[in-house]
């Protein structure tokens, strides 16, 4: 898709960060926009916007987890576009720290049910209305760079990322007989509101939680969201994908790379020998690329946070020694060790 003039877009997450990167530059593109969202107040904020824009830009309050709101969805962007999507993006998300250990069911449904769930969701919504409205649509899912590893403080939703990642990756085979492309985009940290989804958007049936979470906590993840990737810069990279057609885009300078260094650790799980090696490997300090690319993947000067380090002890929660707690079990779990996280192995 090249072209996206007098086009549709629906976007999930659509009045927040990422979502909302999305929503101005395809509608500066000159698309009819649907945004929908779980917060009523950031579709308020985010009309507020485009009222003052002049774009025709619609509202739709939705929860990805309900399927039966997903079909009213479609039926009211038809009624009001007069047709249905041209590019569908599925952007909705949720996350929240603690210990794979310290996880509930709960902290599994809510977090896998929004991520990974919603995802299937837009997928079984929009897929037949799309392949029968035939013409060159796109598919576009905002999968995080946490779907390439492991997250000991993020199990569900690096689980459920990785899951979405194979998941369009399916659909983007499936779906080329069809004129459908498909795209995901990859970002680490990205300036948004996504902490706020811990104590504000966590629905009550989910709420009993293994992790430690508090105002403190949230305000902390704040702080580092601050530093992410600006969401209209996201966008600017997921329009050139699609305009290329590219299935993968992993939105920085040395992307590619990025992604090789990312995925090798399997090729080492993958034998004895090659899991010793890994183990040394990890001992190793960081090369020069390690800290280039790390520093353009979170926004921020490695090296210079590296130096610091040198001249006065850390304190924060990658270190364990934090006052709040930050990504850390819930305190009555008798079962978790929390020093065994910081021990040298």
């Amino acid at each position: 898709m090249k072209d996206f003039a007098g086009k549709i877009a629906f976007i999930t997450g659509g009045a927040s960060g990422a979502g909302f990167g999305y929503a101005q530059i395809f509608s500066e593109a000159g698309m009819k926009v649907v945004i929908a969202d779980y917060r009523q107040d950031h579709l308020d904020e985010a009309m507020a916007y485009f009222k003052k824009k002049g774009a025709p830009v619609h509202a739709i309050q939705l929860d990805v987890t309900d399927r039966d709101g997903y079909a009213r969805a479609a039926d009211e962007t038809e009624k009001v576009f007069g047709d249905v999507p041209d590019l569908l993006i599925l952007n909705a998300g949720v996350n929240v720290f603690g210990p794979a250990e310290a996880s509930t069911y709960a902290d599994y449904d809510w977090v896998v049910g929004v991520c990974f769930g919603g995802v299937v969701n837009g997928l079984v919504t929009f897929v037949p209305r799309m392949i029968k409205a035939g013409g060159n649509r796109h598919i576009a899912a905002t999968v995080s760079w946490g779907a390439f590893g492991a997250g000991t403080t993020t199990a569900p939703y690096s689980a459920a990322k990785a899951g979405v990642l194979n998941l369009m990756e399916s659909y983007w085979q499936a779906l080329k007989p069809y004129g459908i492309g498909v795209t995901a985009i990859c970002p680490a940290n990205i300036r948004s509101r996504i902490y706020e989804a811990a104590l504000k958007n966590r629905p009550e049936q989910y709420a009993e939680t293994g992790y430690n979470v508090s105002e403190d906590t949230q305000k902390l993840l704040a702080g580092i969201h601050a530093h992410g990737m600006d969401p209209r810069v996201l966008a600017d990279w997921l329009k050139k994908g699609i305009e290329n057609d590219q299935f993968l885009v992993a939105p920085y300078e040395h992307g590619p790379r990025m992604i090789e260094l990312a995925v090798e650790r399997f090729k080492y799980y993958a034998s004895p020998e090659g899991m010793k090696a890994w183990e040394e490997k990890q001992k190793a300090p960081l090369s020069e690329e390690d800290i280039m690319l790390n520093s353009e993947r979170e926004g921020y000067d490695m090296r210079a946070s590296l130096e610091a380090r040198k001249k006065e002890p850390v304190k924060g929660p990658a270190f364990g020694n934090d006052t709040i707690g930050f990504g850390k079990a819930r305190a009555d779990l008798d079962w978790i060790d929390q020093r065994k996280r910081f021990e040298k192995k």
